[in-house]
C-alpha cells in the first residue's frame, strides 16, 4: 500500500478491483492494491490504498466509481518513429510471401518524407498519437530519421517536439543513397551541422548500429557528439544479427538499447551489470518473421527489460501497447505481470524517468482503467479492446469516462 496526506484533489477514482501502483511490495513486482481508490491533485498522484482507508479529506472531492475494474498505470512507449511520409504495405506483403527483411527499405520512406508537407506530416502524427492514447500509452517517445538531411531532420524534431518532449535525434537511422560511396562524410555531416540543427528540439540521441547501417566506430562518433551536447544516448542494436551495439551502449551508459533480438552471453552479462535497459521490440519480430528473443532468459538473468511498439511504416506498423504485452507472454515468456511492467515502469525506465508508469505520491495522474478484472486479461484476451477510460496528467481523453467524471 502507498499513502500520503492530500490537502486537497480533483478526483476520487473508487471501486478498482485490482490497483497496478508498480510499487514493491514483497514479492508483489506490480505493487498490487485490492479493493482500491486513487487520490488525484493538480495532475498528480496524491494518494492510493485500499478504499477502506481514504482519507477524510477526500470526503468533499468528486468520485468517479470504476465498479470493480482494475486500472494500471498508463503505458510508456519508448520506442516509436510516428513522423514519415508514405506507405509500405507492399512491402510488408512481400515480405510475408517470404522476402526477408532489409534496413535498406527505410529509404523509401525517407524519399516520401522528403517529399512530404508539414501539414501532412503533422496530421499524420496527430493521427497516431490519438490512436495511442485510444489503447493507453500516456507517454511516448517519437524519434527523427526519415529526412536524413539537415533541414528535414530538423523539421520532423520539430513537429515531434510538437506531441511529446521524449524526442529523439536519429539522424543516423541509414547512410542516405546520396551518400552511399561516402558514408563517413554522412556521419560527419550528422555529428555536425545536422546535430546541431535538431538538438534544440530533442532530448536523446540514437544511432542505428547494425550491419547496413553504421558501424560501431561511426556510432560512437554520433553518440559522444550527441552527448556533448547534452542528449541523453540511445542505440538501436544487435537487430539483425550479432554486433556490437549492446556492447557499446553499455559502455556509454545508454539509457537504452533496443531490439536485442541477437545477443550472445557477453550482452547479457553487460546488460545484466549495468544500467541500460534493453527494449524489446515484439511486434517487429511478429512482423518481419525473425525470431524473438527469450525474454524470459534475459528476465532471470538480470536485465532490465522495457517493452515497445517501434511503431513505424516499414518493420511494426501498430500503435498497440496491448498487443506488445500479448505478444512478450505468448512468443517471449514473460509471465503478464512481468509484461505489464515492462511497458509501464520498463518503459520509464527507459527514458528515465520517475513520473511515469508508476501510481504513487507525486507521479504523474496518468492511469488506464480496463474493461476487465485484472491486469493479465491484457494477454488472456488478445485483440480486444479493452482500454475503458484513459487519464493523461489527471485529463481525460477525449470520450473518456473519466474525462466525463472530471467536468461534472
Amino acid at each position: 500500500m502507498v499513502r500520503a496526506a492530500p490537502e486537497a484533489a480533483d478526483l476520487l477514482v473508487t471501486g478498482i478491483g485490482e490497483l497496478t501502483t508498480n510499487v514493491p511490495a514483497s514479492d508483489d513486482l506490480c505493487g498490487t492494491v485490492r479493493d482500491a481508490a486513487v487520490l488525484l491533485r493538480a495532475g498528480r498522484i496524491v494518494w492510493t490504498g485500499p478504499a477502506a482507508e481514504i482519507p477524510d479529506a477526500a470526503s468533499a472531492v468528486p468520485r468517479h466509481d470504476v465498479r470493480g475494474a482494475a486500472v494500471i498505470p498508463g503505458f510508456v512507449d519508448s520506442h516509436t518513429h510516428l513522423v514519415f511520409g508514405g506507405d509500405r504495405s507492399a512491402e510488408f506483403t512481400a515480405r510475408m510471401a517470404g522476402r526477408p527483411y532489409a534496413a535498406g527499405g527505410i529509404r523509401s520512406t525517407v524519399a516520401a518524407t522528403r517529399a512530404a508537407t508539414d501539414d501532412a506530416l503533422r496530421a499524420r502524427l496527430s493521427a497516431l498519437v490519438a490512436e495511442l492514447h485510444a489503447q493507453g500509452t500516456t507517454t511516448v517517445e517519437v524519434k527523427t530519421g526519415y529526412g536524413l538531411t539537415v533541414a528535414d531532420e530538423e523539421r520532423l524534431a520539430r513537429l515531434a517536439r510538437e506531441v511529446t518532449e521524449e524526442v529523439t535525434f536519429l539522424g543516423a537511422h541509414v547512410v542516405p543513397a546520396e551518400f552511399q560511396d561516402d558514408p563517413d562524410a554522412y556521419v560527419d555531416l550528422v555529428a555536425g551541422p545536422m546535430l546541431a540543427a535538431a538538438a534544440p528540439h530533442c532530448r536523446w540521441v540514437d544511432v542505428f548500429c547494425e550491419r547496413g547501417a553504421f558501424t560501431p566506430a561511426q556510432a560512437e562518433r554520433v553518440l559522444a557528439a550527441g552527448a556533448a551536447r547534452g542528449l541523453g544516448v540511445r542505440v538501436h542494436g544487435n537487430q539483425l544479427g550479432p554486433g556490437g551495439g549492446v556492447g557499446l551502449a553499455v559502455a556509454l551508459g545508454a539509457a537504452s538499447v533496443d531490439h536485442g533480438t541477437y545477443l550472445d552471453d557477453r550482452d547479457i552479462a553487460a546488460l545484466a551489470a549495468g544500467d541500460t535497459v534493453l527494449t524489446l521490440l515484439p511486434g517487429v519480430e511478429f512482423s518481419t518473421r525473425q525470431p524473438y528473443p527469450d525474454a524470459r532468459a534475459l528476465w532471470d538473468a538480470g536485465v532490465r527489460i522495457a517493452l515497445a511498439s517501434d511503431c513505424n511504416p516499414g518493420s511494426s506498423f501498430t500503435s498497440s501497447m496491448p498487443l506488445m504485452i500479448a505478444l512478450a507472454v505468448r512468443e517471449m515468456g514473460l509471465t503478464p505481470d512481468e509484461a505489464v511492467w515492462a511497458a509501464t515502469a520498463g518503459g520509464a525506465a527507459a527514458l528515465r524517468r520517475e513520473d511515469v508508469g508508476v501510481l504513487r505520491p507525486g507521479a504523474r495522474a496518468d492511469l488506464v482503467v480496463l474493461r476487465a478484472p485484472t491486469r493479465a486479461y491484457l494477454a488472456y484476451r488478445p485483440g480486444v479492446p479493452l482500454i475503458e477510460s484513459v487519464l493523461i496528467g489527471g485529463r481525460g481523453v477525449a470520450g473518456s469516462a473519466l474525462s466525463a467524471a472530471r467536468r461534472s
